[in-house]
């Protein structure tokens, strides 16, 4: 036995902002069920310093959790040379739909701009199936 194993994985708290991807929408016209719609939907884009900071690489699998669903997503650099560390981007897709609250706060409009979420690597596990949801 190592020392290594008794240390909790790093994890990120995170504020996910959803956003329209005009490519996911094509391929999702083909069909919600196909290997691409998967690849543009189950993903998560964060800052290169945050995905640093869970020792995971560019494509490898996260858990993304918060008190409504844990889903498992691919993580992607977002590109963006401004820094935007805590801050990560999701299309809206039934993965980060999962995350959001139920409460409206009594205006009937669901946070999907402001989710608030735990991320930590998952390495060794397969993204969350479009039929578990």
């Amino acid at each position: 036995m190592g020392f290594g194993q008794f240390l909790a994985a790093p994890e990120q708290n995170i504020t996910i902002v959803t956003y329209r991807d005009i490519f996911q929408s094509a391929v999702m016209e083909e069909g919600r069920f196909s290997e691409e719609y998967l690849k543009l939907s189950a993903v998560i884009k964060m800052d290169a310093a945050d995905i640093k900071k869970l020792g995971v690489k560019d494509g490898d699998t996260v858990i993304v959790k918060n008190d409504e669903e844990k889903v498992v997503v691919r993580v992607e650099n977002s590109g963006y040379d401004a820094s935007h560390s805590g801050i990560a981007y999701m299309p809206n897709s039934p993965w980060s739909n999962a995350l959001v609250s139920a409460d409206t706060g009594g205006s009937g409009v669901p946070q999907y701009k402001k989710i608030e979420a735990m991320v930590s690597s998952a390495k060794g596990e397969s993204v969350t199936a479009i039929d578990d949801f």
